[in-house]
């Protein structure tokens, strides 16, 4: 396979030490060992490709050290560990290095290793124009539709599914080669500074904030907080940058005050190719540009700024009308982010993040759905709200109680405040007509009460937290066996 970079390249770019297969350190490595290389990068043993280099991270329950052995064995190249490793005689990095025949690369901190890696890597292509993207929403929707948009006329390369963390991106900064032309890269955060260390890597000439919103607020502690986070984005720019901010957010102003560069407000409102958007229920909406009508199959309104955010990305590299619409025509949606699956129910799968405003959005689109049967609104827990987690279930218990559901069933530990905002809001009884409900967070005891209330025709909502992993019941809905 073609190699990304040789290990020499690798070293001196790092100033890390190397180790053969012989032993030798880099004083009188051999060059042979110098000019090899790896193909790709991986920090998981399990899934790397052969010829690949092998990063092992500390983490907070797993250190990969521990799959160094693993990784050669899967036909890793190359390992980059750090000094610690190396001096942990429980680990036998030496001996194994030799064993396996291949080359360690030894750095004080793998995690900045492979972050200073990639960094270098990605300057090495002058000609490639970077995209960031990042939002307390729809970014990495955003960047899939702003990468079909765009690809119509440019060779594109981005982040595979939602890799964007700070090892998730630098990760997929390997995959760019020269025949490039457009970098489109998604930025996630789940820890302040973590926006301002992506940036660095990327250096964005262009970064887009899709929305400043509440998810991530239980780590940040306020909106303002994450807009200043999210703002981060901005960091890196020097002045020929642009930034592209969503007009109607109501940190726009605060956004756009002191960015180094250009900066662009986008929304209905500056998007003269727009014309008509008609709701088509669970078919998705049809959205009329540059005088023509096409197809988004993602259901819900709240999509629509994904689509307007991709538009004004593709207006920045002069895309075609047609462009636009072959490319909002082609979107698929993406795993637990608002799939339509059809079975003995028909299921709206949305439970791949929830929050406040997610939630009540999803809850929205459902109510508004003419459907001849039954509506069953499964939710679970909105995760890491912090301190608001409280206040925000029960909101989303009221705004239950007076939805459109025929039944809905809460779970998770966080939720039972909706559960008891739902009995309050029911003057105390547990049923009345069409508004029952149940709580439970014994995901068993859920599927099984799924199991047996769920019939044919039933429209079904699965909203949740990515840690709920609702999306096991997937399978027991559609009417194959039960999830458990």
């Amino acid at each position: 396979m073609e190699k990304v970079m040789s290990f020499s390249e690798l070293s001196d770019t790092l100033g890390a030490r190397l180790f053969a297969g012989e032993g030798k350190q880099t004083a009188d490595f051999c060059s042979d060992f110098r000019s090899m290389g790896f193909s790709s990068v991986s920090i998981d043993s399990r899934t790397l490709l052969p010829g690949a280099l092998f990063v092992a991270i500390r983490g907070s329950s797993m250190d990969g050290h521990r799959f160094v052995e693993a990784a050669f064995k899967a036909g890793a190249s190359g390992a980059m560990v750090d000094l610690l490793a190396m001096e942990d005689s429980s680990l036998c990095l030496a001996a194994l290095v030799q064993k396996w025949k291949g080359v360690l690369v030894v750095v004080e901190n793998t995690l900045k290793g492979l972050q200073n890696a990639a960094a270098a890597y990605l300057a090495g292509f002058s000609n490639l124009v970077r995209v960031g993207i990042t939002g307390s929403s729809g970014k990495t929707t955003t960047k899939e539709i702003a990468a079909a948009i765009i690809s119509g006329e440019k060779s594109v390369v981005m982040n595979p599914g939602n890799m964007n963390s700070e090892t998730g991106l630098p990760l997929s900064v390997f995959n760019v080669r020269p025949c490039h032309e457009i970098g489109i890269f998604e930025a996630g955060m789940n820890h302040p500074g973590e926006i301002e260390v992506l940036a660095k890597i990327l250096n964005p000439h262009v970064a887009l904030i899709t929305n400043i919103g509440s998810a991530h607020i239980g780590i940040f502690g306020s909106s303002r907080a994450i807009a200043e986070e999210k703002k981060k984005i901005f960091s890196s720019f020097t002045g020929n940058n642009t930034a592209l901010i969503p007009a109607d957010d109501a940190f726009r102003n605060f956004l756009a005050e002191g960015v180094r560069g250009r900066t662009v407000f986008y929304g209905p409102s500056t998007l003269p190719a727009l014309g008509d958007v008609k709701g088509l229920g669970l078919d998705g909406t049809e959205i009329t540009w540059g005088g023509e009508a096409v197809r988004f199959c993602l259901p819900g309104k709240f999509n629509l700024p994904n689509v307007l955010a991709a538009a004004a990305l593709a207006g920045e590299f002069n895309i075609s009308a047609a462009s636009v619409r072959k490319g909002i025509a082609s979107v698929k949606p993406l795993f637990g982010r608002g799939e339509i699956l059809r079975g003995r129910v028909t299921l709206i799968r949305d439970c791949y993040n929830s929050n406040p405003e997610s939630a009540s959005m999803a809850l929205d689109f459902c109510d508004g759905v003419e459907w001849p049967g039954r509506k069953i609104y499964v939710m679970g827990s909105m995760l890491e709200l912090g301190s608001s987690s409280r206040e925000a279930h029960i909101e989303l218990g009221r705004r239950l109680a007076s939805s459109g559901g025929d039944m809905v069933f809460l779970y998770g530990d966080e939720i039972r405040c909706a559960a008891d905002a739902m009995e309050e809001s029911a003057g105390g009884k547990r049923k009345l007509p069409a508004r029952n409900f149940f709580h439970t967070s014994d995901r068993g005891e859920l599927s099984r009460s799924l199991d047996s209330y769920v019939r044919e025709g039933d429209l079904v909502l699965l909203k949740a937290s990515r840690g709920c992993e609702l999306e096991s019941l997937t399978e027991m809905l559609l009417g194959g066996k039960s999830g458990s």
